[in-house]
């Protein structure tokens, strides 16, 4: 059977009986509870293990006038009823060996036994009981399945108990608890359906009854305690003591009850006058309440109790990550064969799906025909150029169960023209097998002279969004097809919306068609120059995102207006005290270091909205260097002009270079950084960060320059200084 059936079994058991497995559990707790403190007086005795009835019973005869019964509890504690002279019950816990009181019978709290008939029948009676017996077995299917599921995750049963890779922590906990609970659990759910099977009569038997012929005379008289049935009888093994009701009468029988059989003992002679055998039925249903309950052992009542507790969380988790795995929902605007970039994904648990999504929703809001679907669904792609395959691994380097039919149908479905194919692996390091799947899809499409590979493959470990972000960036640069490269969009925790209320904005005019826009949270909330704002222009599921600055309590965005544009001419038509709806996003990767002295700040166009909030929060006086590239010299540009003297003479603010590709004398940022060839090599080699924000042809082309500043310069690469943490980016 596939891992996606087992999986769906689980899923659908848990769905169907969940609502009375909660209610089964929660009780389980509650007796386990009451299991443990029933044990709490101690009214048993020393070596009671080894009493024998001809100890006890003549000890009793002598303390108590009329004893009607003797029964012994699962706690082994010894329990009379009696009367004395006066005709008065008596009722107690007793020491039997001298038939000392140890304490009054304390009977069952109304709300235990409330909770006892809930638990046994849900106050439904026979109705009640059926069902009881139903969830349990479901119980039990679902233990099993469960079983399976670890397992294959484990890569095999040798590995049942090695590290668990903890994704979140629902998943963890579901999974590391369900392997140390797993025999309790599954103990429950044995010892339930067995009760339920027993009472419904599915292990049909009869007693047997036999007969004794007498081998004394009635008229010889044995004392109690040397009949040698009780010599021979353990207290410890009876269950219930029944006292002739006349004394010295051959015709009044001990009648005592064992575990598997019930005999009359002479009490005059000793003779075993009848035995009743009880079907293995009766004995298998005792052994099975005691195991059901943990009546018998304080530490399997608490283990039960745990594991009782347990189901509970195993519900809530199981439905965490069935959330979770779901929450993602794929939809397409266009058919498969009309898309120009398809995107394929196998996940197991759905993280890898998220961020295939994001990727999907860019390109559709950038005007892209994108094509997202699970890997199982490839087919042909007439009109495709990229073909994208998200895929994370699972198992000895298996398919994800939605990717399992790939190597078939990639034979089956030739594709006619040349695509160029990117292939993003998802995994953990802490496996042997990372990203062996994704591996093995590079070898499968290796191998078919249409797909053309347009980047080695790409390994995100851990779901890690800067891993990923690497990818995007690279990805964008040699497909030109632009995709955020900011962590923070790539956060499955996504925060919730608030609400701001629109403070300002500025007018575009012929010579400039960009303007300025500030918001202010309508309840406080924490953010900083560089987080994001994801704005919904059309209230639906299409989201934009804008790099912000932080201007005291308020969001400032700098939006170029494009008249057909989804988010700016939303953003351009709110009017001063509208509210809208949004989501502040954190994204620390972009904030303005605190422990370096010294800071280039890249931009061009609207990139410039975080930095301008930097230089207005730069309380401890960082050096900040501003180099920002724009089309025209305007009105909006004399507002950065003066701006930037402000700052300057609070020292702030240390540059502020600028570049018109535009104007008369036309240069580009890139030009401006070139001109500062040795203050770029200084800041690097001193330990400084260079940051960029704009478009991502501005960020490739200020990359490439800067490569070959600091290769002449310091016989470094780039890339040194990225892995260092000292370029960091934040491009679309």
């Amino acid at each position: 059977m596939t891992l996606s059936i087992w999986r769906y079994a689980h899923l659908l058991l848990a769905i169907v009986s969940s609502v009375f497995l909660l209610i089964l559990s929660v009780t389980g707790v509650i007796l386990a509870f009451d299991a443990i403190h029933e044990k709490t007086p101690r009214y048993s005795v020393d070596n009671f293990e080894n009493i024998t009835l001809a100890q006890s019973l003549p000890a009793l005869r002598d303390a108590y006038f009329e004893i009607l019964h003797v029964t012994v509890d699962h706690n082994d504690f010894v329990l009379i009823e009696a009367m004395d002279e006066d005709g008065n019950t008596i009722q107690a816990y007793i020491d039997p060996l001298t038939g000392e009181k140890l304490g009054d019978v304390v009977p069952k709290s109304q709300f235990i036994q409330w909770t006892t008939a809930l638990h046994r029948s849900l106050f439904l009676k026979e109705t009640g009981r059926t069902i009881v017996g139903v969830v349990s077995f479901l119980l039990m299917l679902i233990t099993i399945s469960g079983l399976i599921l670890i397992i294959k995750r484990q890569q095999g049963i040798k590995h049942f108990f090695d590290k668990i890779n903890k994704d979140f922590f629902s998943q963890y906990f579901h999974v590391v608890t369900g392997r140390w609970l797993l025999i309790p659990v599954l103990m429950i759910a044995l010892t339930g359906t067995a009760i339920f099977l027993i009472r419904l009569d599915f292990f049909k038997s009869e007693n047997t009854e036999i007969d004794h012929q007498p081998i004394s005379e009635d008229d010889v008289s044995i004392a109690l305690q040397d009949i040698v049935f009780f010599k021979n009888t353990k207290l410890a093994d009876v269950n219930k003591i029944e006292f002739p009701f006349i004394p010295d009468d051959p015709e009044e029988p001990f009648i005592i009850t064992l575990n598997d059989r019930s005999v009359s003992i002479n009490q005059v002679n000793g003779d075993l006058m009848q035995e009743t055998k009880f079907p293995y039925s009766a004995v298998l249903e005792k052994l099975n309440i005691d195991l059901h309950t943990g009546r018998t052992n304080i530490i399997w009542a608490i283990i039960l109790g745990l594991a009782s507790l347990n189901i509970v969380f195993f519900i809530y988790t199981g439905f965490v990550i069935t959330f979770k795995r779901t929450r993602t929902k794929i939809r397409n605007k266009y058919k498969a064969a009309q898309a120009e970039i398809v995107i394929l994904v196998g996940s197991e648990n759905g993280s890898t799906l998220f961020f295939a999504n994001q990727i999907h929703k860019q390109l559709l809001a950038d005007g892209k025909r994108s094509f997202l679907a699970e890997i199982n669904q490839y087919q042909s792609f007439p009109a495709a150029q990229q073909l994208l395959i998200f895929t994370s691994t699972y198992g000895l380097g298996d398919p994800p169960s939605n990717a399992s039919k790939f190597e078939s149908l990639l034979h089956k479905f030739t594709q006619q023209q040349a695509i160029s194919y990117s292939i993003i692996g998802f995994g953990s390091r802490a496996y042997a097998d990372f990203c062996a799947y994704a591996q093995h899809v590079e070898q499968l499409l290796s191998t078919q002279p249409w797909a053309k590979k347009l980047l080695d493959t790409h390994y995100v470990n851990d779901r890690s969004t800067n891993d990923f972000v690497e990818w995007a960036s690279d990805w964008s640069a040699k497909s030109l097809h632009a995709v955020a490269t900011a962590p923070a969009v790539y956060n499955s925790k996504v925060p919730d919306l608030r609400k701001f209320k629109v403070v300002s904005k500025t007018l575009v005019s012929d010579d400039n068609s960009t303007f300025k826009i500030i918001l202010k949270p309508v309840k406080s909330v924490k953010f900083d120059s560089g987080d994001l704002l994801a704005i919904y222009p059309a209230k639906d599921n299409r989201e934009r995102f804008y790099s912000i600055g932080r201007q005291g309590k308020n969001v400032q965005l700098i939006v170029k207006l494009f008249p057909t544009g989804l988010g700016s001419s939303y953003l351009y038509t709110l009017e001063p005290n509208q509210v809208i709806d949004a989501r502040l996003m954190a994204n620390p990767n972009f904030h303005l270091p605190k422990l370096t002295s010294k800071v280039a700040l890249i931009s061009n166009g609207t990139g410039i909205a975080p930095f301008l909030g930097m230089v207005t929060n730069n309380k401890n006086l960082t050096e900040i260097h501003l180099y920002a590239g724009f089309r025209k010299n305007n009105e909006l540009i004399d507002s950065y002009k003066k701006f930037a003297k402000e700052y300057q003479e609070l020292k702030q603010l240390t540059r502020f270079e600028l570049a018109f590709s535009r104007e008369h004398n036309k240069a580009y940022v890139m030009d401006l950084i070139l001109r500062d060839y040795f203050f770029f090599a200084n800041l690097l080699q001193e330990g400084g960060v260079i940051m960029i924000c704009g478009a991502l042809k501005m960020q490739k082309d200020v990359e490439r320059t800067l490569n070959e500043i600091t290769t002449n310069h310091h016989g470094k690469s780039l890339q040194h200084y990225i892995d260092n943490n000292q370029i960091l980016t934040d491009c679309y």
